[in-house]
């Protein structure tokens, strides 16, 4: 049985992403031991397709609110702001 260690359901995506940068920052010193980086790399790897779903599921949110709205169309945010 493989015990997937993922972020606490309370862990914000705020967190996660700091949590995130916390790592990338540790890794680039390069003082860690090869086991100690594969597994911050490892958790890395877990807390990008973490955030990546929060994104994802944030993003299907907005679709459905704005359809529901009458608005089906998403327009990018930077076209919005040239409007």
């Amino acid at each position: 049985m493989v015990s997937e260690k993922s972020a606490p359901p309370s862990q914000s995506f705020e967190q996660t992403i700091s949590e995130l940068e916390a790592i990338v920052t540790e890794m680039e010193q390069g003082d860690l031991p090869l086991h100690d980086a594969l597994k911050k790399f490892e958790r890395g790897i877990e807390l990008s397709r973490l955030s990546q779903k929060a994104l994802v599921d944030a993003e299907q949110k907005v679709k459905i609110l704005t359809e529901q709205n009458g608005d089906s169309q998403l327009q990018d945010f930077s076209a919005a702001q040239e409007d």
